[in-house]
This record gives C-alpha cells, structure tokens and sequence, in this order.
C-alpha cells in the first residue's frame, strides 16, 4: 500500500495544481462585480488598500478592511471555500515564524503571567495582532484580484503601469512554464504508473525521482531556447504586445469612487 500511495499520492498532487489553474481561469471569467471591472482600476485600488493596510493603525480598520475583500469575494461569485483554502495555506505558517515569537520577546504591560514572570505582554499581544491582520488583509486583496482577473490583462495592467516590459514578460513566462512542468511531470507520473505491474522500493522510486527532477530540467531548458528563437523569427525585440483592449465604463468610475471614499476615512481614522 505504501508503495502504491506513492504514485497515487505524487499523480494526485500535481493533478490537483492543475485543476486549481483550470478553475483561477475559470473563476475569472464568471459574471461577478470584479470580473467585470477595467483591469487597470482593480491594480491601482487594490495596490492602494495593501498600502493603507501597511500604515494602518488600528485594528478595527484591518478588520473592515478584510470583511471588504471578502465581500467582493462573495459578490464576484468565487467560491468562498477556494478563496479561504488560499488564503489559510500561508497564515499558519507566518504566524509560527512571525507572529508567535512576537508574544514572547516584546517588552510592556503583561497580559499573561506564569509564576509571578510575564509570559505575554500587550504590546507583544497587539503587535502579534497586527501584523497576522496585515498579511491576511493583503493575501485577501492579492487573491481577490488574482482570482478575478484573467493573467494577460492583469500583465496588460501592470505593463500600462510602467512596469519595465522585462519584468512582464519574465512574469509571463513563468506563469505559462509552472503550467507546462506540472502537465510534464503530472504525465510523467502517470506513465511510470500504467507501465508498472508490481510495486517499488523506496530506493528505487528515489532514484527515478531523481531522474524525473533531472528530465523535467531538460525540458525545460531546450523548450525555453526553443520559445525565445520563434519569439525572435516572429518580431520580438523586447515589448510584448497583447490584444487586450481597455475601457473605462461607469462602474469603473463608482468602483474609483468609492475606493477614494474609503482610502480617505482610513487616512483620517488613523492620523487624525
């Protein structure tokens, strides 16, 4: 059993990395409120809430600020279950590197007391606090605009944004390549799989482990020669250019609007 579980197991990881792809497209094409947005307005106002979310103060406004992505969440019809499964992969392990610590080795009024010694204090209770709350804020506002915005316009956006042409296309490129290597080593694992009758010892399916890592590389590399010789024979010459045309329609502006609305109370709830 052990044996087979590790095909079984390898084959279903990287078949569910697929799908996940499969479904991120999917979800962005779904009639919701911020699939149908200007690509360029979901960047600039989101980019403005992660910045308002870095210089928040208080964590009230984290807290509205989260219960705002998720509400957009719930209006653009993504499936809260995919949404939080994203969200909650990083948090845990943020907080046991980060956050925890941050308890313990903060100075200030206790909060917990053990044998007379301060354990937790408040500072280290808030700190702690706020910086789990400013990383949930900003994976909910980066998801809501990965999982609602399809991956050529969100480079369209970034490109119309100034960002040096290299960086887009290099961002690209990976995107297409993590695709391409998790559909290679996915049918590789298959094919190992329907060709075997009996099972493997541990050493041996470390060895073709090995091999498949060293394959995939290979691949990888003569694909990537192979990809920038036929962008050469077609033109290239270091801008990409896409068809995605942009338009600016009245709930861009309301979306703006309302953007500008809630950046200032932020602004004027914490400094003033």
């Amino acid at each position: 059993m052990k044996r087979e579980g590790f095909l079984t197991s390898n084959i279903s990881s990287f078949t569910q990395a697929l799908e996940s792809i499969v479904i991120t497209e999917d979800l962005c094409r779904a009639p919701g409120l911020f699939q149908g947005l200007d690509a360029r307005v979901k960047v600039v106002t989101l980019l403005l809430f992660i910045i308002l979310v870095s210089l928040a103060q208080d964590l009230r406004i984290l807290l509205l600020v989260f219960l705002m992505a998720f509400l957009c969440i719930v209006l653009s019809k993504v499936p809260q279950a995919v949404f939080l499964k994203r969200l909650f992969i990083f948090i845990p392990v943020f907080t046991a590197v980060i956050a925890i610590p941050a308890l313990f080795i903060t100075p200030g009024e206790p909060l917990l007391s053990l044998a007379g010694r301060t354990v937790i204090t408040q500072q280290g209770a808030r700190t702690a606090g706020f910086l789990v709350m400013r990383v949930v804020d900003s994976l909910s506002l980066g998801l809501l605009l990965v999982l609602t915005t399809p991956w050529t316009k969100l480079l369209a956006a970034l490109r119309w944004l100034r960002l040096p042409s290299l960086i887009v296309a290099v961002l690209g490129m990976t995107y297409r390549y993590i695709f391409l290597l998790l559909h290679t080593t996915n049918s590789m694992f298959l094919a190992r799989r329907s060709r075997s009758i009996g099972g493997f010892s541990g050493s041996e399916n470390r060895r073709w482990l090995g091999r498949a890592v060293v394959t995939a590389m290979v691949k990888s590399q003569y694909l990537s020669e192979e990809v920038y010789l036929a962008m050469l024979s077609r033109g290239y010459q270091g801008e990409v250019y896409t068809l995605v045309d942009f338009t600016m329609r009245h709930r861009d502006y309301l979306w703006l609007a309302f953007s500008a609305v809630t950046a200032i109370t932020i602004i004027w709830c914490t400094y003033l």
